[in-house]
């Protein structure tokens, strides 16, 4: 098994554990502690991908300098390989899908479990990441997203990071709602700004697909 898809699936089960720690009341510092490793994880499957299609000629420096620093040739240099990805490793890049739909769904579920996200929402993102990921699976990667609205909202690096940035903070606060009840006004914010940037990331996603048809 490649270290890539190795590190997806521990990443998974780190989040399946926070699941736990979340339904345990367990110190909530610790459990965010977990969580954020596990979205930090999210990053290395990527890099694990591109470090052994390359046979080992990208660091972790050229990497970050492509994916952090937004240079340029570099990050055009790692998109080759992310190609190259898609073309050797079949399941590859559906498994890192996979991981961050069961890292993602899980804490959306165990939040409407508790009652503090309404249902509704739960409903609505399984509709939008079915059919966005079903239009996307046909076309291929994100990286190979061409309109300037598709990369603008969900391939470029700071659509990415805002995501991610948002998924932590937002599950994050909602862990101290449950555990140390904190004030629920605040959270129901985040999970508003967050709810419509995952939208707006799927309306990208169906428009690049029906504008390639």
């Amino acid at each position: 098994m490649r270290a890539a898809d190795e590190t997806t699936l521990f990443r998974t089960a780190l989040v399946l554990v926070v699941v736990y720690l979340i339904l345990i009341k367990f110190p909530s510092y610790l459990t965010i502690i977990i969580f954020a490793i596990a979205l930090i994880l999210d990053a290395f499957d990527g890099y694990f991908a591109v470090w052994q299609v390359s046979k080992h000629k990208v660091g972790i420096a050229r990497y970050m300098k492509a994916t952090v620093l937004n240079d340029k040739k570099a990050h055009d240099e790692i998109v080759e390989y992310k190609h190259k990805v898609s073309e050797t490793a079949r399941f590859g890049p559906r498994m890192d899908i996979a991981g961050d739909r069961v890292a993602e769904y899980s804490m959306w579920v165990v939040f409407t479990y508790l009652h503090i996200i309404p249902l509704i929402i739960l409903l609505l993102i399984i509709v939008r990441h079915s059919f966005a990921d079903a239009m996307m699976g046909a076309k291929g990667t994100s990286s190979k997203m061409k309109s300037t609205f598709a990369r603008a909202i969900y391939s470029s690096n700071t659509s990415r990071a805002v995501i991610n940035a948002l998924k932590f903070i937002t599950f994050a606060y909602l862990i101290l709602v449950y555990v140390n009840s904190y004030p629920i006004l605040i959270g129901y914010v985040l999970v508003g700004a967050l709810f419509t940037f995952i939208m707006l990331r799927g309306a990208a996603e169906i428009y690049e697909s029906a504008k390639s048809q």
